[in-house]
């Protein structure tokens, strides 16, 4: 894809799954990857692969829960690489002990609520934050969020990981409408049921069966599917798309 090649990209969520696929693909594109990732050893994993396939990437382990160590991941790859040209977010805590307990408005712990929304959305802000600065000296660059189908209000549990991504998305809209002008595009992603890791290990066959039953295809979703629609709005192919939060999930929901 047109304007990867010898670029850096941060993946804020790389150890695996989605932010996996993504780093590879960027790197399969000739880019440069940081893969930042509190599970270091995922993020490690990937660096690897992309080095092993000829690609130049680095791993960095760093919190979305934490200032600090998010502009450490961002000081990191520019000292590494001279820059940074974009930046895609795809971390959330998915744990059984933050989203496991994460189910009605009435149901829901109050710490919950603060664990997600620090994660899941201030920890967006965190990045955005700390990588925009440098976009705009560079003169431009882009920047995808991930999202989710929950945020379109069809999951009747998981109530702040659902409210939390639908803020992912304003803040999605927020970057591009204020920079937009200054060759700054912001997009979000939100998949569908995506065979990651996460899903592979939590084998929810009902879940399953139901998403091919409301999709319009015959098969669930890959990381592969979403790091393809990633990379493109990260390259240049995609220049004139900004303020975009695109479903990628089969044609389960049907929306303009």
């Amino acid at each position: 894809m047109r304007g990867l090649k010898d670029k850096t990209f941060l993946v804020a969520g790389g150890a695996t799954g989605i932010g996996a696929a993504t780093a590879k693909r960027l790197a399969a594109e000739g880019a440069c990857v940081a893969v930042g990732d509190i599970n270091i050893a995922g993020a490690t994993a990937t660096a690897e692969h992309v080095a092993g396939s000829g690609g130049r990437a680095i791993a960095v382990e760093f919190d979305l829960s934490d200032t600090r160590s998010v502009q450490h991941l961002v000081e990191r790859t520019i000292a590494e690489f001279g820059g940074i040209h974009g930046l895609h977010n795809v971390g959330a805590d998915l744990s059984e002990h933050n989203l496991g307990r994460d189910t009605t408005i009435l149901d829901t712990e109050m710490d919950v609520w603060q664990r997600t929304l620090d994660v899941n959305l201030l920890g967006y802000v965190r990045t955005i934050q700390a990588v925009l600065p440098h976009l705009l000296e560079a003169g431009g660059g882009s920047i995808v969020n991930t999202s989710s189908g929950a945020a379109l209000g069809s999951d009747p549990q998981h109530v702040a990981y659902g409210a939390s991504k639908a803020a992912v998305n304003h803040l999605t809209r927020h970057v591009a409408v204020n920079w937009g002008t200054h060759n700054i595009r912001s997009n979000g992603v939100m998949p569908g049921l995506v065979m990651g890791e996460t899903q592979e290990r939590q084998n929810d066959l009902a879940l399953q069966q139901a998403f091919l039953m409301f999709g319009k295809t015959s098969r669930l979703g890959t990381p592969d599917d979403l790091a393809a629609v990633t990379t493109f709005l990260l390259s240049e192919e995609a220049e004139w798309i900004t303020g975009q939060v695109w479903y990628i999930g089969g044609g389960s929901h049907l929306r303009q």
